[in-house]
């Protein structure tokens, strides 16, 4: 069945909305259940694509998983299996973070290269030097990654660039070291952070997440539990971004706003007025933005790389220019292609974007080339004169509950449609 999504654009957006759970948080979350053995409950767990892939993979595994309203419950008791297979790593990207916790549980390890958005090079060079650092052996046959950690023993982990996904394959598979693992130059997202709070809640014992250098006691006897997911920051700066450009007053519900603090002071720049409490922030625009000082990608807490493209869409018929240089990427500028469809004015050099801001948009067919980019044609679509109608949506699922039903309960005129 092929959906697509039909954007109507000129609508002002007015209302509120509670974020869905946090996308990168839930990922590393669903893997780190299989460190206890024991029942765990997820509550406000999106449901994504990226959340149906890690089930399908708990489920070969052995493990046992169903739904309680918007609470996954896993049961990892009868893992059986060490092996992710192909078609299942294919799905997503971060089904690599799935190799340190099977290793910390079993021992040992077999996966196949993940698959995903394709954002050019993420590699897993770093996620393997980091496991070898505890002890793995790993051997690549065939597009096969065998591991063996027989004998993991804490140590000393030196990552040389501050990787998500590296830091929480190492703090996975230390969860299962013999003494104590020091991560250094770790990176400092909240989700890592969420990481950490939902290991303690099992009964573990790692510090430092949210710095750059996180310590974890290994071999300790982990149970299951309840933990709740932090809110998707990525999602809150998307629907930031949409009511900035469109107009209107949100109030986003149930976020903590600190690390929104990049996205709201960008928006605050082009002239919209920001305030955030405590968990939540109210954001009020009268759809006139200007041009704003260059935005640099950077690791938490600099600004984040998957909201630069729903901030650029944002800008898009902005009173001026503005530069965007995208620093952990290299692909994450496909968007801009579509948008040009639409009549936007971006000119790119390499890793520099440049937004001339264009007095109309107009809708066109377009297609998603990944998960933020999706997010980018459903703003500009927003804000455009007539119909847009995104194709391959398929890539936003794997990041937003239902974004249409979101927008939508913002006054935004947004429908799926599903052909054949």
């Amino acid at each position: 069945m092929m959906c697509e999504l039909l954007v109507e654009g000129g609508e002002r957006l007015y209302g509120e909305l509670t974020i869905q759970g946090s996308k990168n948080s839930v990922l590393p979350i669903l893997a780190a259940t299989l460190l206890c053995a024991d029942t765990c409950v997820i509550e406000n767990c999106p449901k994504l694509r990226d959340v149906d892939a890690s089930i399908a993979i708990l489920r070969y595994l052995g493990c046992c998983t169903h739904w309680e309203d918007s609470a996954l419950v896993v049961d990892t008791a009868r893992m059986d299996r060490a092996v992710v297979p192909d078609a299942l790593m294919r799905e997503m990207r971060s089904s690599v973070i799935f190799l340190g916790a099977i290793l910390a549980r079993c021992k040992e390890a077999t996966i196949c290269y993940p698959g995903g958005c394709e954002l050019g090079p993420r590699p897993i060079d770093l996620h393997l030097s980091a496991l070898s650092a505890l002890g793995a052996e790993i051997r690549e046959t065939g597009g096969e990654l065998k591991c063996r950690g027989g004998t993991l023993l804490g140590s000393d982990v030196y990552l040389p660039m501050p990787s998500v996904g590296a830091t929480e394959n190492a703090l996975l598979c230390a969860c299962g070291a013999d003494g104590v693992t020091t991560i250094y130059n770790a990176a400092r997202e909240p989700e890592i952070v969420d990481l950490q709070n939902f290991i303690n809640a099992m009964g573990g014992n790692v510090r430092g997440a949210g710095g750059s250098i996180i310590t974890v006691e290994g071999k300790r006897a982990l149970h299951g539990g309840t933990y709740r997911i932090i809110a998707d920051r990525i999602a809150g700066a998307t629907y930031l971004c949409a009511a900035a450009c469109c107009g209107g007053e949100v109030r986003l519900r149930g976020v903590d706003t600190r690390p929104l603090s990049t996205v709201s002071g960008a928006l605050s720049e082009a002239g919209c007025t920001v305030k955030s409490g405590e968990d939540d922030v109210f954001l009020q625009s009268d759809g006139s933005l200007r041009s704003i000082r260059p935005v640099r990608t950077a690791p938490y807490p600099g600004f984040p790389t998957d909201a630069q493209p729903v901030l650029m869409a944002a800008l898009l018929k902005s009173a001026g220019s503005t530069v965007f240089v995208e620093n952990i990427f290299e692909n994450r500028y496909r968007h801009v292609d579509e948008l040009a469809r639409m009549g936007a004015e971006v000119r790119v050099a390499g890793r520099v974007a440049v937004v001339t801001g264009r007095e109309h948009l107009h809708g066109a067919r377009v297609k998603c080339t990944d998960l933020r980019a999706g997010a980018a044609l459903v703003i500009a679509g927003l804000q455009a004169d007539g119909l847009t109608r995104i194709s391959r949506i398929e890539h936003i699922d794997r990041g937003y509950e239902s974004i249409e039903r979101d927008l939508y309960a913002l006054g935004a005129h947004v429908r799926r449609e599903t052909g054949t």
